[in-house]
């Protein structure tokens, strides 16, 4: 009997009874199924943080954050396209001020909103992303000054779709996001340390 068990599940395995194109078949249903399964566990929200010292006051600081037209001196996306096209509202600083692009597939197209300035400790922004995927998320800058040093907070938080929930478990978004936003504090420590 159990000889006849071995001898099916080695038959298997010869491709004698099912043919190899059919084991691919199933071995790649069984693993999208897996990768479901998996990716509904993963959390329904996100955040991505990093932080900078900087050698300056932080009302230096703020000015950077809270005008939209200062964003070009040490924002990383707009070294990403030297081509996107950008708006400003008639606002361009403090609540309410609107900032829109439109660019190449790094950057995308999307807007921020500026709804909450604190000056000159905290500015929150709301991010409507369009294009390469629609998102909507919530960004915040803290600031925090001890003497002549302020520390500079980047923070984003989201809602994880399913369909983010399936991506992160191939790709690394807090590393590439926290990448930029790295990048994006060291501009801002070497322009508002000048």
């Amino acid at each position: 009997m159990t000889c006849n068990i071995y001898k099916k599940i080695g038959d298997l395995f010869m491709m004698k009874k099912i043919g190899i194109g059919s084991l691919i078949t199933i071995g790649l249903l069984v693993f999208i199924i897996i990768v479901l399964i998996y990716a509904s566990t993963k959390p329904d929200t996100f955040n991505i943080k990093r932080d900078i010292k900087i050698n300056a006051k932080k009302d230096k600081i703020f000015l950077l954050l809270n005008d939209f037209r200062n964003w070009t001196q040490w924002s990383p996306y707009e070294k990403m396209d030297p081509n996107v096209k950008t708006t400003f509202s008639p606002i361009t600083q403090g609540v309410g001020a609107i900032y829109t692009w439109s660019g190449n597939s790094a950057i995308g197209s999307g807007s921020m909103t500026i709804i909450q300035s604190n000056v000159p400790h905290f500015l929150k922004l709301e991010l409507e992303m369009l294009a390469p995927f629609k998102a909507s998320n919530s960004i915040e800058f803290i600031l925090d000054q001890i003497e002549d040093i302020t520390t500079v907070t980047w923070l984003m938080t989201g809602q994880n779709s399913y369909l983010s929930k399936i991506l992160n478990l191939f790709m690394d978004m807090d590393k590439m996001v926290g990448s930029q936003f790295e990048e994006g504090l060291m501009n801002l420590k070497t322009v508002a340390e000048k």
